[in-house]
């Protein structure tokens, strides 16, 4: 995984310090970034197709999501590329872990949220993780 994702910073990069650290990419194939998340002040926030769609304070809520974004473009045929920090990884699977789940349960039990109430899926999904 690039510098970009785990934080360290090159002596020689002039990029300014925006308070936002880059956390996970969604990629095409032709490597169009479709989707992302970033720490911001704290805050986890997603990204897709341009538009900032939602921040919370759960980290694993953001990772489930975003990686519901990568499959759910897969099968539409379209290959998807996720590449995510150890830090957005490592906090997702602590907080799992604080509710007595492991990482990919705690997956599975919000993508079945999100099946059985797709009409208020996301309202759903910001009530048990803070999302705004």
């Amino acid at each position: 995984m690039s510098s970009k994702f785990n934080g360290s910073r090159n002596d020689n990069d002039d990029t300014p310090d925006t308070g936002i650290e880059p956390h996970a990419d969604l990629r095409d194939a032709a490597g169009k970034l479709l989707g992302g998340i970033v720490r911001r002040d704290g805050e986890w926030v997603l990204g897709m197709d341009g538009k900032m769609v939602g921040s919370s304070d759960s980290a694993a809520t953001m990772l489930a999501l975003i990686r519901r974004a990568a499959s759910m473009h897969e099968r539409t045929g379209a290959t998807a590329t996720l590449k995510f920090s150890d830090a957005l990884r490592d906090a997702a699977h602590t907080e799992a872990r604080q509710l007595g789940l492991e990482f990919p349960q705690f997956e599975a039990q919000l993508d079945e949220k999100m099946k059985t109430n797709p009409s208020s899926s996301a309202s759903s999904a910001a009530d048990r993780s803070g999302l705004h």
